[in-house]
């Protein structure tokens, strides 16, 4: 996947009111410059100026930043005997920073980072740019969407063929681990969060467990998953009945698929977040099933398969714009019987929405 880094970087530097923007790893820097490095005791982070970009880092992982000059960073290395101080020192120095004002992500910068900076020059300001950072990653690229297609391609064949092979008995963890390998077989990277498989009662917990309980006839099986193709994720979540389910079990489920019906016709560029959390939640509450609705309708979909922009949900009064995905995930979840979710990946366009994933929204095979 080619991806335009330094239209990234030009986005990032029109954050207003700092000198700098500070980036430690994660996925804001694999966002902005595409380096993959992880978080350690040995810290990295990565400095943009109005028209400069230095990366403070170990030498040991010094090439992972020499090896990309399309980023046209400056190195500054430091080694385990010199200790990190030194280049924090020397990197504030050379971009001009002290008494300066550092944007930084308040949601990932470590105290760790952030007291070097502070103890080398007590008069550099901080300001949290969190909410400028995700909100330039909320609008996707085509080659994003395009990831996330085929991540959502690849999950949605490896559940279909998984539900031509499970049977009761099967436990929630061996489902898990064969429809995980099955991701793997068909092309993903990985998976893009742990699989959650909850089978009967169990499923009456949203963010509950996959544990060694077996799968039995006529009872709900909740699978939330994903794979990742190029570090974007599918998310997708399908309730279904092996064996006949009671009348309860479907009328939950019919309602839960209204909801869902609802909310993605409630989508389009323009409309508050929380108008179309509301339409998924009013038909919920008419059929008396309000109680057991007990989570926002759908979160931010990316680089972080749980991303803040945007949240669906009732007290966002947000809008949603074009390039924007998102998940829709109405439920109910009934103590003692079990849960219903049915969660779809959604792409808003100019114009309206177009529904990414297409997997069957059925309760019986």
């Amino acid at each position: 996947m080619s991806l335009d880094y330094q239209g990234r970087i030009a986005s990032l530097r029109a954050i207003g009111g700092v000198d700098a923007v500070a980036i430690v790893p994660g996925t804001n820097m694999q966002y902005f410059t595409g380096l993959d490095v992880h978080m350690s005791e040995r810290p990295i982070v990565a400095l943009f100026t109005r028209d400069d970009l230095a990366v403070i880092i170990p030498r040991l992982e010094a090439t992972k930043v020499t090896a990309r000059p399309d980023l046209k960073a400056q190195v500054i290395e430091w080694t385990d005997e010199e200790g990190y101080q030194g280049a924090f020192a020397w990197a504030l120095d050379t971009l001009g920073l002290r008494g300066k004002t550092l944007g930084v992500d308040g949601l990932t910068m470590r105290v760790t980072e952030w007291l070097v900076f502070s103890q080398i020059d007590p008069s550099l300001q901080v300001k949290p740019v969190e909410r400028e950072l995700v909100s330039i990653r909320a609008h996707k690229m085509p080659d994003e969407v395009d990831a996330m297609r085929r991540a959502i391609a690849i999950s949605e064949a490896a559940l279909k063929q998984l539900l031509t092979e499970i049977k009761p008995g099967m436990t929630e963890k061996a489902i898990a681990s064969r429809l995980e390998a099955l991701m793997t077989e068909g092309g993903g990277d990985g998976v893009a969060f742990d699989t959650l498989v909850q089978t009967g009662p169990n499923s009456a917990s949203p963010h509950g467990s996959t544990t060694q309980r077996p799968l039995q006839p006529g009872e709900f099986l909740l699978i939330d998953y994903g794979c990742k193709v190029d570090g974007y994720p599918a998310d997708i979540t399908r309730t279904v009945c092996i064996g006949a389910p009671t009348a309860e079990m479907q009328t939950i489920y019919d309602t839960v698929l209204r909801a869902n019906e609802a909310a993605k016709a409630a989508a389009k560029p323009g409309v508050p977040c929380a108008q179309v959390d509301r339409a998924a939640r009013q038909v919920i509450e008419d059929a008396g099933y309000g109680q057991y609705f007990i989570h926002r309708t759908g979160h931010g979909l990316g680089l972080d398969t749980h991303e803040p922009v945007p949240q669906i949900a009732g007290n966002i009064e947000d809008p949603l714009e074009p390039g924007m995905v998102f998940t829709i995930e109405p439920g109910i979840y009934v103590p003692g019987l079990g849960g219903v979710r049915i969660e779809d990946n959604v792409l808003v366009t100019d114009t309206g929405v177009e529904i990414l994933t297409s997997f069957p929204r059925s309760l019986t095979l």
